[in-house]
């Protein structure tokens, strides 16, 4: 009897060491494959994170890239390609940015992917709400012009009057986006001597435009303005378009900009036109 229970604890006790054995082996095992595991999912977010950086890398060099030069202001204020560049195009400017609608002008041309330049009046510059309208423009990608502080003629002004409305707008847009204008439109295409080697002097490159109409009453509708703008006489290659921060004209944007496309017209991209190189 003795010798029956003695066999019985020794094979529970083989039994118990065997299932102790193989609980420690799929213990071992399943840390094994959770390791495995951990490793593989590091390996992958590692992976990922690197093309992460790279594309990120990719974007930075993309901004900072100097794009080489395609086209050239003419005696006419419009723009002739360098090269082989395509010569059916024209440039889209907004003129007294930020007012009211420059905003949704600049969410409009970024969402039909039309690049364009604003270019801005101290004036607008002075609440919190139009600095921060000015810095989301120009977060979208488009250039910023100086348009002057007050929109006064600089024939009027002094050349020390003349000095403040021109560099007062470079060092607002400075201190706001990070960067002076590098493209500079006198109030009603009137400048001075003084005011062109100013401008000169603060590397901006001196532009009027081929024609405009949105300050005309006749033109103040959307559906007048988006028909003159792409079937005037004056429309040409290389014409640079003047429009101005206004009801009308943002309501108008999209149907010009699409019926230009049509036309077979393509947008000159500002950081292309010679003279604005850094």
């Amino acid at each position: 009897m003795k010798k029956s229970i003695i066999y019985i604890i020794a094979a529970l006790s083989l039994v118990l060491a065997a299932c102790t054995e193989e609980g420690t082996k799929e213990k071992e095992q399943d840390e094994t494959n959770h390791d495995a595991a951990v490793e593989k999912e590091n390996e992958e977010q590692q992976e990922i994170d690197l093309e992460d950086e790279k594309e990120k890398e990719k974007d930075e060099d993309e901004e900072n890239k100097v794009k080489e030069p395609l086209y050239e202001l003419d005696a006419a204020w419009g723009f002739q390609p360098i090269d082989d560049a395509d010569a059916q195009v024209v440039l889209l400017t907004i003129d007294d940015a930020p007012d009211k609608y420059a905003l949704d002008m600049a969410k409009t041309l970024k969402e039909l992917d039309a690049p364009a330049i604003f270019f801005v009046n101290g004036h607008f510059l002075d609440s919190d709400e139009q600095q921060a309208a000015l810095k989301e423009i120009h977060d979208m990608g488009f250039a910023i012009g100086n348009h002057t502080k007050t929109h006064a003629k600089l024939t009027d002004l002094t050349e020390e009057e003349q000095h403040e409305e021109i560099m007062f707008v470079s060092d607002k847009v400075e201190e706001i986006i990070g960067e002076r204008p590098k493209f500079f439109r006198a109030p009603h295409g009137i400048n001075t001597d003084y005011s062109k080697q100013l401008v000169a002097d603060d590397d901006m490159l001196l532009m009027n435009w081929t024609y405009g109409y949105d300050w005309e009453k006749q033109y103040m509708d959307a559906d007048a303005l988006a028909d003159i703008m792409v079937n005037t006489e004056f429309m040409r290659d290389g014409a640079n378009l003047l429009m101005h921060d206004r009801e009308w004209t943002a309501e108008a944007l999209e149907d010009i900009v699409e019926s230009l496309r049509a036309k077979e017209y393509g947008f000159i991209d500002p950081e292309t036109i010679q003279g604005v190189e850094e």
